[in-house]
């Protein structure tokens, strides 16, 4: 498969599927997004799917995909880091806010900087349509959450420091999406960057909450372990999708796909969490829908 992914790369045939990796990352990484928040605590769900797709990926890692090549280690320990950064900030806002708040700043952040480091990085460029795409994405986002803050009663003393944590989570998210495209592009087997991407990455979490673990009881812990099972699932459809768009084609163009994830995150939050959705936050999901296919279609 790997061969054939190759024979994809920078062609009409490898958009096309980048394009429809990117949507269904988006679709994926909400509902992850919603997982970890929900009802159980957001460092414990975490480390929980952490552990889990860990533990699925080694096997994979070390008897299936090819080694990795030895310039790729460096760059498994900048994955390392950077993904600590993102999660760390990322549990510490989910603490503090309601998941409709705190989501959209996550995502509305992330794909202007991504697009700056891609053109940095990657040398891509945008079209003047394309950027006007990007800010009614992004524009969009936060309108969103200025919305929901306006109607979110709980927690609203810890609300202002929980936006500035996930302003700073939505840079991460774009330092993580730029690095981890350098890194799937700097090895021959794209696979083989994924396996040792989820074995590594999962270490930092499930060390971190330890403690917290010992005083749950098996009747605590048995719902959390569930829920990282079906969270890694997730995550290795959501990560893998979206890395293997950013080899496939434009960086930037699939992180700002990528980031209607908060359309599909308000839904979640309005069917499953039983978070408020009016007809003022559906028309700024359509703005962020619109500035997605302005993205995609003025290239």
């Amino acid at each position: 498969m790997s061969d054939w992914l190759r024979t994809l790369e920078g062609t009409p045939a490898g958009h096309d599927l980048a394009l429809a990796l990117a949507l269904g990352a988006a679709v994926l990484h909400a509902l992850f997004g919603a997982l970890q928040k929900g009802r159980h605590d957001p460092w414990l769900s975490r480390a929980a799917i952490d552990a889990s797709y860990g533990l699925m990926a080694l096997p994979f890692a070390v008897f299936v995909v090819p080694w990795p090549e030895p310039h790729m280690w460096p760059i498994f320990a900048g994955v390392f880091v950077i993904h600590a950064g993102y999660k760390l900030l990322q549990a510490a806002t989910y603490d503090r806010a309601a998941f409709t708040v705190v989501y959209p700043v996550v995502r509305g952040t992330g794909p202007l900087v991504t697009v700056a480091l891609a053109g940095l990085v990657f040398g891509e460029r945008f079209s003047p349509g394309q950027w006007l795409g990007v800010a009614c994405l992004s524009g969009g986002i936060l309108a969103l959450a200025g919305w929901n803050l306006r109607t979110v009663t709980a927690g609203r003393a810890t609300m202002v420091p929980a936006l500035w944590l996930a302003a700073g989570t939505g840079v991460f998210v774009a330092a993580y999406t730029t690095f981890d495209a350098y890194g799937i592009r700097a090895t021959a087997n794209p696979f083989t960057f994924l396996a040792w991407f989820f074995v590594i990455d999962s270490l930092l979490m499930p060390a971190l909450t330890f403690r917290r673990w010992s005083g749950l009881g098996l009747s605590g812990i048995l719902p959390l372990l569930r829920r990282g099972v079906f969270g890694a699932l997730v995550a290795f459809a959501s990560f893998g999708s979206i890395m293997l768009a950013t080899r496939l084609d434009k960086v930037g163009e699939a992180a700002v796909l990528r980031e209607t994830s908060t359309v599909f995150a308000a839904l979640i939050g309005w069917l499953v969490l039983g978070e408020r959705t009016g007809r003022v936050q559906i028309a700024l999901m359509a703005v962020i829908a619109a500035g997605a296919v302005m993205v995609e279609m003025l290239g």
